[in-house]
């Protein structure tokens, strides 16, 4: 990440510290977490009609009976406490906890046969839902974010993939959450906000400079690269260098871009509009992704959660340091409902929903029937993931579970055809080869699996 606040050691006389350069400039090549901040520029003339795409990743899995799947006519222990209540969609019901997604569900569609075989772990299902594939053999694979950057690159100084308001951090396991660029690079990793949009003192810090820092300073301290190219030049001749070198000069452009900054004020966003999202580092976060589409970012991926770990989250396994069904039902589903219905609303009313798929969607289901701590484990066998926005339609319900919601019993959904249905919304043939690992010829999705024709 850029930073302008590293400890000094060695100043010089615009303020530049070699500390500082390294922050700015070497995080990514020594293998850490620096955003990747600007894709290469895509071929040719921006076309208005290009599909962006929002993921609202629910960090912890949803239960499907307690959320989008319900059943009111299973025994006790499996429908849970909720009732359920109509859409405004006929035929369409969900869990009562929503009930202002319940008047926009025009304008997204259930899929309610989801499911997958590997792990019953969060590390295996983020990545599954992420990339469209387990990690294996050490091969990461890119988030679909990434890709996108990866083949149309960024709109003139933003970012094509950001992603807010943080990683993905421990959740129980030690893989990869695949929401990186994987085998593509780190130049196409998305930019990380790394801070909440919902703090009083939001900024970008490692996009904005302090206040006396002005441009013109900025690019002075850019050109104090040349006081310590002496000092480095043995360094510089590896590829990790070139790779530095690439990612500090981005950072500045970035940086000092009027067209970046702005896209980042939510300051100036009324304060109707913000409440309407929630008071929340969710609901921030989802009105920022909006702004940032509608000023030319392709992609934003919002992590609802950062862990599952000592606090209220979707992990419903009814003990600590988990939730239970009650916390998820008082404080995150209507977290979720208001930010995810205000941004749907939101994004048709600016004539953007049509451009812009908006997936919601959780590593994996909890199992149906309730535990005894009063909570729900995880459960892979099936659950419902949300899509909407761009070619694909709203108001449908693809796929079914079984009476007890633990299995598809009709039109089950891979996590692969899941990823197939988000490229070719994009616009992205799902069969397109990408120059994968070792430089061997890598489908974006397997060549197996085809989009989800009932949605388009």
């Amino acid at each position: 990440m850029l930073r302008f606040d590293a400890p000094r050691s060695v100043s010089f006389c615009d303020g530049l510290t070699r500390r500082d350069f390294l922050h700015a400039g070497a995080l990514s090549a020594l293998g850490l977490t620096l955003p990747g901040f600007l894709a290469q520029k895509a071929a040719g003339a921006v076309k208005d009609n290009d599909v962006n795409g929002i993921m609202l990743f629910l960090v912890g899995g949803p239960s499907q009976i307690d959320t989008w799947d319900p059943k009111p006519k299973a025994p006790d222990e499996i429908r849970g406490p909720f009732k359920v209540i109509d859409t405004n969609v006929p035929g369409m019901q969900i869990s009562e906890i929503f009930p202002k997604m319940a008047k926009h569900a025009d304008k997204y569609s259930l899929i309610r046969s989801v499911y997958h075989t590997a792990t019953a772990v969060h590390d295996t299902g983020h990545q599954m839902m992420q990339t469209g594939r387990l990690f294996t053999g050490g091969v990461e694979h890119p988030h679909e974010g990434c890709v996108l950057g990866y083949l149309k690159g960024g709109r003139g100084e933003m970012p094509a993939h950001v992603l807010l308001p943080k990683p993905i951090g421990r959740t129980g396991g030690n893989l990869p959450h695949g929401q990186s660029a994987g085998y593509l690079g780190k130049q196409y990793d998305p930019f990380v906000l790394n801070a909440d949009p919902n703090d009083k003192n939001f900024t970008v810090p490692d996009l904005l400079p302090p206040d006396y820092i002005s441009s013109v300073r900025a690019g002075r301290r850019q050109r104090m690269r040349d006081a310590v190219e002496g000092e480095m030049a043995a360094f510089e001749k590896q590829a990790q260098a070139k790779q530095m070198d690439n990612n500090f000069n981005l950072a500045y452009r970035l940086m000092s871009s009027p067209q970046a900054r702005e896209a980042f004020a939510l300051d100036k966003e009324p304060e109707s509009v913000r409440d309407r999202y929630g008071r929340t580092r969710f609901g921030q976060s989802c009105l920022l992704a909006r702004r940032l589409i509608e000023r030319g970012v392709r992609f934003v991926t919002v992590n609802m959660f950062e862990t599952v770990f000592d606090e209220i989250t979707w992990d419903i396994h009814g003990s600590r340091p988990f939730s239970d069904i009650v916390e998820m039902a008082n404080l995150v589903a209507p977290n979720f409902d208001q930010a995810y219905s205000a941004l749907l609303e939101d994004l048709s009313n600016r004539g953007m929903l049509k451009t812009t798929i908006v997936t919601a969607l959780g590593e994996f289901g909890r199992t149906p029937k309730i535990n005894p701590a009063g909570g729900r484990d995880h459960h892979p066998g099936v659950w419902t993931i949300l899509m909407g926005g761009g070619p694909i339609q709203g108001g449908r319900v693809i796929g079914e579970s079984d009476e007890l919601g633990y299995t598809p019993k009709s039109r089950p959904v891979s996590p692969g055809e899941v990823a197939a249905t988000i490229y070719q919304g994009l616009g992205l043939d799902p069969h397109r080869e990408l120059p994968g690992p070792q430089n061997r010829p890598m489908p974006l999705a397997d060549y197996s699996l085809k989009a989800i024709k009932e949605l388009f």
